[in-house]
């Protein structure tokens, strides 16, 4: 694998279709799926090298993300500026970890989600939630199967949804996961990975002019857990039209209200998260999330759908219509320089 790791996606021999099909495999069985799943549900050994730090100072800054608690929430800002905070190996990494310390501090009541500032000439000083999957470093070798394609849904989306277990434990009644409410705050864009986000978090505000899109189906790859998560929301007819044709979904649409609670204007952004933030800290939110969440999804199958999607994305990753696709991407970016 270090030597796979090496070369671009299209040198690559394959051998993370090897790693899906035993992750598959693991998934598919009741006990080991489950075991895996509560693994993963574990803080990170890095989280609890800065719990006390950020017990006590209420800041960690990663080197994509900053992480800091402002009354009972913590706020996990997305500092991939250069990429239009897109997700990579180091923002997934960096995102579980302010995740696990959002969830461990028991000051913290709430947590919010928001993108930083970007270098973009096209964005350049505004707030970007999110461009997805970096497609650049997906086509240099650089995106990972285990750790981030399976981990980002294995990992810090699936603890924002399920919480984290403090330590590993053989009691599973009562649920001894920690659990809080999650705000999405969206500045002018959540495209792909960052529209999949919204689909497991409490409350979602979209700024006025922003828009969603999922264009894995385009892209060829799936786009995560989404094609198990948006038609609840949605109906799976407006499902198909996002994920199969692509279509987006702006803060005009009549439909936008499937996908976010407010569409609010810029100057407002702030003033909105605060209000969410003293809405959702309430005492009994952790109660009545944890049991939609055991209506919505429940965890067999989250982990049947997961056992294929390894699979699945394993294989769409090195198909030869990907791969094609993103060397022509490639070409007209150096073209443009």
């Amino acid at each position: 694998m270090a030597v796979e790791e090496s070369r671009i996606q299209a040198h690559k021999d394959g051998l993370e279709i090897d790693q899906g099909l035993f992750c598959g495999a693991v998934l598919h069985s009741p006990t080991a799926g489950r075991h895996l799943i509560d693994t993963m549900a574990l803080p990170t050994p890095r989280a609890l090298e800065l719990l006390d730090g950020f017990r006590a100072t209420g800041r960690v800054e990663l080197a994509s993300v900053l992480l800091e608690r402002r009354g009972p929430a913590a706020y996990v800002e997305f500092r991939n500026a250069q990429h239009l905070n897109a997700e990579d190996n180091r923002l997934i990494g960096d995102l579980e970890t302010a995740v696990d310390l959002a969830l461990l501090d028991d000051r913290v009541r709430v947590g919010v989600l928001r993108g930083g500032e970007v270098d973009h000439p096209r964005y350049r000083g505004r707030r970007v939630f999110s461009a997805g999957i970096n497609l650049k470093a997906l086509r240099n070798g650089e995106i990972s199967f285990i750790d981030f394609l399976l981990g980002r849904e294995l990992g810090y989306i699936s603890k924002m949804l399920r919480g984290l277990l403090p330590e590993p434990t053989e009691v599973t009644w009562p649920d001894p996961r920690r659990q809080k409410p999650w705000i999405g705050a969206v500045d002018t864009f959540a495209i792909g990975g960052g529209m999949q986000l919204l689909l497991v978090l409490d409350r979602v505000l979209l700024e006025s002019g922003a828009f969603l899109s999922l264009p894995a189906a385009e892209e060829g790859i799936v786009p995560g857990l989404g094609n198990l998560r948006l038609r609840r929301l949605t109906g799976a007819r407006m499902a198909r039209q996002i994920i199969l044709g692509g279509r987006r979904i702006t803060g005009d649409d009549p439909e936008v209200r499937l996908l976010c609670d407010e569409v609010v204007p810029a100057a407002l952004m702030d003033a909105a998260i605060e209000a969410s933030v003293a809405e959702l800290a309430a005492p009994a939110v952790v109660a009545n999330r944890r049991m939609l969440g055991l209506s919505e999804e429940p965890v067999d199958l989250y982990r049947e759908y997961l056992a294929e999607f390894a699979v699945i994305q394993a294989t769409r990753t090195h198909s030869e219509d990907v791969l094609a696709k993103m060397e022509r991407r490639w070409r007209r970016t150096l073209s443009r320089r």
